[in-house]
């Protein structure tokens, strides 16, 4: 090796920065404070890095190597959490999978990813095995403990087994640059295949940068993470940025109700987030009491659009705690633009404006920016940015078309900067020639007394080419008629926006990060329309 290489390899490993390195800092920094709360189980920082370091070790004895990928397929639990550090210090690529897939939708992610290693609890086992049986690279499997009763699947490598080989197996220099590939998060596919979204160490780190800076994040704070950490929601905008800072992190694998609500007062929690659907079901919970939550100061939404309605209700409610609304998609790992505290109220509805690393612009057809209030395509400049999707140079040519990435978000910005996301591209309905964003169609019916959730999408018809469709799940006990929604929404909208339809429903489907799924919504009821215009 020359002398000059040999010098750049050792200023290399002076000036690492990934992500297992924000945990190793934070345990010399503060050894003894408690990082992580899983049920009965506590480690401080120092036992965290500990374990990670030990795992990192036990994935290295399964011959994983800088590069190849491990995928995670099971619930939050603190294994989950070891492992998104083990595999950064090992090297390897994290693939985290949504366990609301079924094998096939799996078996493509991990044939796509070539992971060789696919980690999973008792509940996802036989999911995972038979996934990996579908023409995939999987060559190991590793069991991980959980917060639900279970027993180590048979034939599987326990999480105490690594630990265990970790021990034993002497310390490993692994080079790691900062720029190296940390995870490949597989997009939710909705109108294709998922896209492997490829995000290096350095862009996570520069989202982390943003949230602390934004969103106000302390080394004192105690958070409550109760959405799926195999989202970049959870796992990136909080759990990462909490461990750099060293604050405390109480892990559960579900967002029950009473389950956040006692967790909250007995740890005495400052900080939770939640899509806005969660929101509504705490809000809706037979045991909301603000008095168990008052050590709550901060709380935080994202994933989908909360709806006016229902922020002014929840500041009523709760006034002690200060809201952020946080705008992003997984490509830009994933936070773009915040709406802090002081305009919640003042820019209700509003995305806010980009945050510290990110630029944003809203853009015509032609890459021009639109006059302010115009709807455009929303579009980002940032470090925090994917490099790209995975084994898939068509789709990563379109996303950066221009040297700007396309978010497929529509959008306009007001004369102060701030950014209102309008709707998806896909999801903006063309009725009778005219655009409608279901978004403000939304907004007016959660201004409906009874009114629980709802979500609008276009379903085909032979007038209107699209009909403005409203699915409404209503309050417990309310009764709702389509005459009364239709008529209180001419009273807010112009006639062409209000839905010519309304269907009542008892719930309607979403995803574990809590976004609504209309494309489910309308494979559900597009039949039933075709029925009706016949």
């Amino acid at each position: 090796m020359g002398a000059a290489r040999e010098d750049e390899l050792i200023s290399s490993q002076a000036r690492r920065h990934t992500i297992s390195e924000l945990l190793r800092r934070t345990a010399r920094r503060m050894p003894d404070k408690t990082a992580v709360i899983c049920g009965e189980l506590s480690w401080s920082y120092r036992q965290f890095d500990e374990v990670c370091d030990q795992l990192s070790r036990g994935i290295g004895s399964l011959d994983v190597k800088p590069g190849d990928r491990v995928a995670l397929l099971a619930r939050n639990s603190h294994a989950f959490a070891a492992m998104r550090y083990a595999v950064a210090r090992a090297g390897a690529v994290l693939v985290p999978i949504n366990f609301m897939l079924n094998a096939q939708e799996i078996g493509y992610i991990l044939r796509h990813s070539g992971a060789r290693v696919l980690c999973t609890d008792s509940g996802m086992a036989d999911t995972a095995r038979a996934a990996a049986k579908l023409d995939t690279s999987v060559e190991h499997f590793v069991w991980l403990p959980s917060l639900r009763a279970s027993e180590p699947a048979d034939g599987m490598i326990t999480f105490d087994t690594l630990l265990a080989r970790g021990a034993a197996a002497p310390a490993a220099s692994v080079e790691i640059p900062n720029d190296a590939l940390a995870q490949i998060l597989y997009t939710s596919g909705t109108e294709s295949l998922p896209k492997g979204a490829m995000l290096t160490h350095d862009a996570v780190i520069a989202q982390y940068a943003s949230c602390v800076a934004a969103c106000e994040f302390k080394p004192t704070d105690i958070m409550v993470h109760a959405m799926p950490m195999f989202h970049c929601a959870q796992l990136d905008v909080f759990v990462g940025p909490m461990v750099q800072l060293g604050a405390t992190n109480i892990i559960i694998d579900a967002p029950v109700p009473e389950t956040v609500f006692d967790l909250i007062e007995r740890y005495q929690a400052t900080s939770f987030f939640a899509p806005p659907t969660v929101w509504i079901a705490l809000l809706r919970s037979p045991a909301f009491d603000p008095a168990r939550l008052r050590s709550l100061s901060k709380a935080y939404y994202g994933a989908s659009i909360m709806p006016v309605a229902v922020l002014m209700e929840m500041q009523e409610r709760l006034p002690q705690v200060r809201f952020w609304n946080l705008y992003g998609q997984t490509e830009i790992a994933p936070t773009a633009t915040i709406l802090g505290p002081e305009d919640q109220i003042r820019k209700a509805g509003s995305a806010g404006k980009p945050v510290l690393n990110v630029e944003t612009r809203v853009i015509d057809e032609f890459g021009n920016d639109v006059a302010i209030g115009e709807v455009g395509e929303i579009v980002h400049r940032s470090p925090q940015l994917m490099i790209g999707y995975f084994r898939d140079e068509e789709r990563t040519a379109q996303a950066f078309e221009g040297g700007w990435f396309h978010s497929g978000d529509l959008g306009v910005l007001d004369d102060e900067g701030y950014l209102t996301v309008v709707d998806r591209k896909k999801d903006m309905i063309k009725s009778g020639g005219e655009n409608v964003a279901s978004r403000e169609v939304e907004e007016a019916i959660y201004l409906l007394d009874g009114v629980s959730e709802v979500a609008v999408i276009g379903l085909a018809d032979p007038r209107w080419i699209e009909a403005v469709t409203a699915i409404i799940v209503p309050r417990s006990g309310v009764t709702l008629t389509e005459e009364e929604v239709i008529a209180h929404c001419k009273s807010k909208l112009a006639g062409f926006k209000s839905p010519k339809r309304v269907i009542f429903a008892e719930a309607l489907p979403r995803n574990p990060s809590g976004k609504i799924l209309k494309r489910d919504l309308r494979r559900v009821y597009e039949a039933t329309a075709s029925q009706a215009a016949e």
